[in-house]
């Protein structure tokens, strides 16, 4: 109920405001994925499934813009930070590798005389464990269970279509869609001046 009423006055501050789009033709498709790793947590709650489920942000830039952005809730428990981190990769790769063979497609079939666009993808994690899961070969013990569901993303790293990048936690944008009460308002306004543009 706080949560609606910061929103709403945030909202009415702010109404006079937008995305800045300043469009950057160096800059190919790219994709900022945090996960909150069971952020929902309460001791009073502690009862409830929900509550531990972790929560899954990321969002998709082009030329420097952002296109797309997403702020839920995973639908599974993740077992560890690690796993949530993994897991909101999957998604937000399931939304990046059919827009990446859509912006192929329209390329072909409307040959524009421009400069090339790149098609791959760069994301940038914030987690190394993640990170490591998503371009080794091989799965630790604990996280063979990962492999089953959430391999499909080994082939695109594997032929350099996405490149994943280490990034700093206050330079990763999407923490504001999972962490935003815990970022504290410096970082809140640096993240949304790199974001909006404002």
């Amino acid at each position: 109920e706080k949560a609606i009423i910061n929103i709403g006055r945030y909202l009415l501050k702010n109404r006079d405001k937008g995305i800045i789009y300043k469009p950057d033709t160096s800059k190919g498709l790219e994709c900022y994925v945090d996960a909150d790793f069971a952020g929902g947590w309460q001791k009073a709650d502690a009862e409830s499934a929900a509550s531990v489920m972790s929560r899954t942000g990321y969002v998709l830039m082009y030329a420097g813009c952002p296109i797309h952005w997403v702020s839920k809730l995973q639908t599974e428990i993740a077992l560890s930070t690690a796993e949530a981190e993994y897991i909101a990769l999957s998604q937000s790769l399931r939304e990046v590798i059919p827009l990446m063979s859509m912006m192929k497609e329209l390329k072909s079939a409307f040959p524009i005389e421009i400069q090339i666009p790149n098609f791959n993808c760069t994301v940038h994690e914030d987690n190394q464990s993640c990170i490591s899961m998503a371009t080794k070969q091989m799965f630790p013990p604990r996280t063979k269970h990962n492999a089953l569901k959430y391999h499909h993303i080994r082939s695109y790293v594997d032929s350099k279509q996405i490149e994943i990048q280490y990034i700093n936690t206050k330079e990763q944008l999407a923490d504001c869609l999972t962490k935003l009460l815990v970022l504290g308002m410096n970082l809140f306004l640096d993240l949304r001046k790199m974001l909006m543009e404002w």
